[in-house]
């Protein structure tokens, strides 16, 4: 009996530790996110401001969301501790694998220089430096900058600059980069605490594992992107609000009976509302939390708005359902604080877009301008329903006759919508008309990397009907099987008013599933792409499968005990024996987890971009402390305008030319040459071949790259990568 005792204290401990890790990373960004906007905004984003706000800020959330943490789930101390290894080995992973994107080509640069801006002066906008006055022949903006009454805009929001510049402050430019694989040991954490709390806690070290291993996973662990805080902000708000819940539900004592677990049928007899009225919230400051870490998901991503709209809703509804029970239901009294955490970490990121984003925002508003729409429709009609919900429930309650169809449909209508995307690409192909400048240039990067791929070149195609295939290829057949049945029976209980835990995270993964695979909205090439599926649609794919895998296995079971009698009682001792169950259970972890495996391995084990950072530095040693860098050659340009201002600190900009040509005119050069000189400095052009600079004087080579660079696969799974060359060559014109 005491080693019995001791071994669920163990496990108690074991599953504590395992909720904390997995709400701690969402708790600390969201006080560094919270700190950091206005410190930003104030231009004083620096180490030690930071350190004592933000570090400071985080510190409390996270204390005041782990007090009284509950301790619901025990679990054997095996389970959590293979949670850590996944975590860890993963980790050591990425940190040995990581890439180092910094010469701006796509996101992932684009990023890192944000960062390093960021990291070393603390404000925004980025001056242009003085070029001797204003002429026409300059040009300030390049690829993933913007130019904005006379100062640079970065393209993205501020969020994950904010986040990666502790590694510039702990470690320079390498620090930046070792970001994103500790940013992905968090993920795999808060994803497995979600797994643990809504499947089981023997559960969690599955989810963790088939998630680590999921190539568009590794793939931004590895890099500078978005998606992993992101993804962390949005789970780890889950598991606020989840724990939330159970602290709201443990409140009652023993003479008080429990309220039961939402609006279906409840444990036990509900209490007065005067009893519930007088007692303390425990779960305001968690539900407050959960709010505020989804709202700062729009710090991150402004896509973050779409994946959030659900929390809204549901935000309404607990405030509709605690106006119509009187607070007899526990959940309701978690509608304010959610709305309330929701409303401030919205704000921050609105902020942020109208202040520092802007730019970013009008070149996405022919998406984002529906979106803000269905947004306040959504805000009109939740509003007005938590007002109007009291009256609806009172004229409704006994005219409304109970639908005995509705939960079949809501299961019925989950199979059919998964069955409409693997149709599609039989009834649909995506196309875009090229209108605005940017559609010009993806429809040529389309159209060059078909002919990469030997497939028949066709700028308008996006590939957005093959949706379901990426799926297919970064999770596996079995994945989306079993991710299918658990959403269809979940829908089911749901609407009978049972797995009340499951509505929001149903709500988020399937609003968000349908929505990204409609509609990716990003270059069809991968893995590019695959990293719309990293915040939301993977690891809730990975979410509902391992509970799926549970449902089955003891449906299963039931069904073998059940037929276990006369000729069938062999079945009886074949279920029963320990080690047969353990095998089955094996065999169902191998059928997630192989799948993904496979398709991972073939560019697991390939650093990409690496020599980028050594190439950089290389580049600014090679400038003249006094320069003044003006680039005449287009790609070039596009690639190093920021890195040359950001990371070698010197005053750059690009020389118009011509359409249809790659360098400007010479006589442009020759006046901003000499317009430079006059401040005081010295002009230095760059270019990407000898010959583009022999008209102004003798060249030598700065930068000579040989790397290797993600593939652009656009009708398969990526299995290899690409070689990549980038030359940089530098004179001091002599005229």
């Amino acid at each position: 009996m005491a080693g019995e005792a001791a071994d669920r204290a163990a496990g108690t401990a074991m599953g504590r530790v395992l909720a904390a890790v997995s709400v701690v990373p969402a708790l600390a960004l969201s006080g560094w996110l919270l700190a950091g906007l206005p410190l930003l905004l104030l231009g004083w984003f620096r180490p030690l401001p930071m350190t004592l706000l933000g570090g400071g800020t985080a510190v409390l959330l996270c204390a005041y969301g782990l007090r009284r943490l509950p301790g619901a789930a025990a679990t054997h101390r095996w389970a959590t501790a293979a949670v850590l290894a996944v975590a860890l080995g993963s980790g050591v992973l990425n940190v040995l694998l990581h890439g180092e994107q910094l010469i701006v080509r796509r996101d992932p640069a684009t990023y890192a220089q944000y960062a390093v801006w960021l990291a070393r002066h603390g404000s925004l906008p980025i001056p242009v430096g003085d070029f001797g006055g204003a002429d026409p022949a300059l040009r300030f903006d390049s690829m993933g900058f913007y130019l904005v009454d006379g100062g640079i805009v970065p393209q993205f929001m501020a969020g994950p600059p904010m986040i990666h510049a502790i590694g510039h402050w702990l470690g320079g430019v390498p620090g930046v980069l070792l970001v994103p694989p500790v940013l992905g040991v968090l993920a795999v954490l808060t994803v497995a605490g979600t797994a643990a709390r809504l499947a089981g806690p023997r559960s969690a070290p599955l989810a963790a594992l088939v998630f680590a291993v999921s190539l568009p996973v590794l793939y931004a662990s590895r890099t500078t992107f978005s998606e992993i805080p992101s993804l962390i902000l949005l789970f780890g708000g889950m598991n606020l609000l989840l724990d939330a819940r159970t602290r709201l539900r443990a409140t009652p004592s023993r003479s008080e009976p429990d309220p039961g677990p939402g609006p279906g049928p409840a444990h036990g007899p509900e209490q007065e509302p005067a009893v519930l009225a007088k007692r303390p919230n425990p779960g305001f400051v968690p539900a407050a939390l959960a709010g505020l870490s989804f709202g700062l998901a729009l710090l991150v991503r402004i896509d973050g708005l779409r994946d959030v709209l659900p929390v809204l809703i549901l935000a309404g509804v607990l405030i509709a359902l605690a106006r119509i029970t009187g607070n007899r239901r526990a959940e309701g009294r978690l509608g304010a604080p959610l709305l309330l955490g929701l409303a401030v970490g919205a704000t921050w990121g609105f902020t942020d877009g109208y202040v520092l984003a802007r730019p970013y925002l009008a070149y996405l508003s022919g998406s984002l301008t529906p979106l803000l729409a269905i947004c306040a429709v959504v805000v009109v009609l939740t509003a007005v329903g938590a007002a109007l919900a009291p009256w609806l429930a009172s004229r409704t309650r006994s005219s409304v006759p109970r639908a005995r169809w509705l939960p079949g449909a809501a299961a019925a209508l989950v199979v059919l919508v998964m069955a409409g995307f693997a149709v599609r690409p039989w009834v649909q192909t995506v196309r875009r008309v090229a209108v605005t400048p940017e559609d010009r240039l993806t429809s040529e990067f389309v159209e060059k990397t078909q002919i990469a791929n030997g497939l028949t070149p066709d700028g308008s195609r996006l590939y957005y009907e093959h949706s379901l295939d990426w799926l297919f290829w970064y999770v596996g057949v079995p994945v989306v099987v079993l991710a299918t049945v658990a959403a269809a029976v979940l829908a089911h209980r749901l609407v009978r008013g049972r797995e009340f835990a499951w509505l929001l995270p149903l709500a988020v993964i399937g609003w968000t599933t349908v929505t990204t695979l409609w509609r990716p909205a990003i270059t069809p090439d991968h893995p590019f792409a695959s990293r719309r599926l990293v915040p939301v649609v993977i690891p809730g794919l990975v979410l509902l499968a391992v509970w799926g895998l549970r449902w089955l296995s003891g449906r299963l079971r039931e069904r073998l005990a059940a037929r276990a009698a006369g000729p069938f009682e062999w079945l009886a001792w074949f279920a029963g024996r320990p080690w047969r169950s353990r095998a089955a259970a094996g065999a169902g972890a191998l059928l997630l987890v192989v799948p993904p495996a496979i398709t991972s391995i073939g560019t697991a084990f390939t650093p990409v971009n690496r020599g980028e950072a050594a190439a950089v530095a290389g580049l600014c040693g090679a400038l003249p402390k006094d320069a003044s860098v003006l680039i005449v050659e287009r790609v070039t340009g596009d690639r190093l305008t920021q890195v040359v201002r950001g990371q070698c600190g010197l005053p750059t900009a690009r020389v118009v030319y011509p359409k249809a040509a790659d360098v400007p005119r010479p006589a442009d050069v020759l006046r901003l040459a000499g317009a430079v000189r006059r401040t005081g400095r010295v002009p230095v052009l760059l270019a990407a071949e000898p010959e583009q600079l022999m008209a102004y004087g003798p060249a030598s080579r700065v930068m000579s790259l040989r790397t290797r660079q993600d593939e652009r696969s656009l009708a398969e799974a990526p299995n290899g990568t690409w070689s990549l060359s980038v030359d940089v060559w530098m004179t001091v014109p002599t005229g």
